[in-house]
């Protein structure tokens, strides 16, 4: 056993009894490189973080003249920090154009926290909605909107009230009333088995909240920045929420989270008290200019279409291949889920791949489906690898 591994097991906090294990100690591209010198085939890209692989040289070179310019100098919001204005310009100029204002944080849970916050603030009501299979982050208040109760029944009580109503369901809709702040949903659930509503239900879903008043958020922490086909996932409804929350690849491999929103819902929290809400390390220098590196990558090169085409490649081969134990095959560019008969089957086969130098896992909130997320820059050859571990693994977990 290594001394890392030791300490991992003896001082590490551990989020679950089985932890995988792997010793990584180097990652280039889609692959990680374990200490014993196997490599892995990585299709869940940290779970959606590394959209442009590992260690892209033009997120090395953003690092790397930041660090030499400045770290840390002050809590965000009080200086001017080039980093971080041109990152919200750049943002909001790819945003809709009602979406002005960003306020940046260090993770998706911290921005959907700050987005609770705006949103019982400036339509002062307490309750919120959200959907049955939904992950919103393990911070409290992110917490209590998790569609899934076994994980939220340890921790309550929660902020609250939340009503969860079906995810997709419009019937359900009318629960959505007077006494909302806001409704936060994911546009397409990843935790929830790569779920995908319908436009209409989106439709209807903006059309309700325009009707009580209530706030519409998008939590576009593992679907924003190319992922599903289109920079935001957004696009493919054609319907603008109050704000949005982005995370995950937004920093390029380092931490950062934004929610971005109407001036006047976000302008609430600089006022009443001033301060109201801050953040240390939110906005870091370093993550800002490394983020910025990433967007203007997936926008000049236009990742999201290349998502598109090797998303459809894969889904393709997956549902043609006719692999015993695979019931479907679903997703939007480079988020797929593939649904399996039953939870062992879906484990047997995340092991199997893991086993055979390809990374997959599991969804939180639907254990009979395994995602895939690979880095936007997958390569046609990687993808056809890939399908070849998969339909081993398949077949031995049948």
């Amino acid at each position: 056993m290594s001394s890392a591994r030791h300490d991992f097991d003896r001082h590490l906090a551990q989020t679950s009894a089985t932890p995988l294990g792997l010793e990584i100690v180097r990652a280039e591209g889609s692959w990680l490189v374990a200490r014993d010198g196997r490599r892995y085939l990585d299709l869940i890209a940290g779970i959606g973080v590394t959209a442009l692989g590992h260690g892209h040289p033009a997120i090395l070179a953003a690092l790397e003249q930041q660090a030499r310019r400045h770290l840390h100098v002050m809590v965000y919001g009080e200086y001017v920090l080039e980093s971080q204005t041109q990152l919200a310009a750049r943002l909001a100029n790819l945003l809709p154009s009602s979406l002005t204002r960003v306020y940046f944080t260090n993770s998706g849970a911290e921005a959907i926290e700050g987005a609770l916050k705006a949103a019982r603030k400036f339509t002062q009501r307490q309750a919120f909605v959200a959907f049955e299979g939904a992950y919103h982050g393990d911070t409290m208040g992110a917490l209590a909107l998790a569609g899934n109760p076994d994980f939220r029944r340890p921790f309550g009580p929660l902020t609250g009230p939340v009503k969860h109503l079906p995810y997709g369901d419009a019937g359900a809709l009318d629960l959505i009333d007077a006494d909302t702040a806001a409704v936060v949903i994911e546009p397409v659930q990843a935790e929830g088995g790569v779920r995908i509503p319908s436009a209409d239900f989106m439709h209807a879903l903006r059309a309700r909240c325009d009707a009580t008043g209530s706030l519409l958020v998008f939590d576009e922490v593992l679907t924003g920045l190319g992922r599903t086909g289109r920079l935001f996932a957004l696009e493919h409804f054609g319907v603008v929420p109050d704000l949005i929350v982005l995370a995950k690849a937004l920093g390029g491999g380092l931490p950062l989270g934004a929610f971005c929103g109407r001036d006047d819902v976000i302008g609430v929290l600089s006022h009443d008290p001033p301060l109201g809400h801050i953040t240390t390390f939110g906005g870091h220098p370093l993550s800002c200019a490394t983020a910025l590196a990433a967007l203007t990558l997936i926008v000049e090169e236009r990742l999201y279409d290349r998502a598109r085409t090797i998303g459809d490649y894969l889904m393709r081969r997956l549902r043609e291949s006719h692999l015993e134990g695979i019931r479907e095959v679903r997703g939007l560019g480079l988020l797929i889920g593939v649904e399996f008969a039953s939870p062992e089957k879906a484990r047997t086969f995340v092991h199997g791949c893991i086993a055979r130098g390809v990374i997959v896992n599991w969804t939180l909130n639907a254990d009979r489906v395994v995602r895939l997320a690979p880095p936007l820059t997958l390569s046609q050859d990687e993808a056809d690898f890939a399908l070849s571990v998969m339909a081993t693994a398949a077949t031995a977990s049948a």
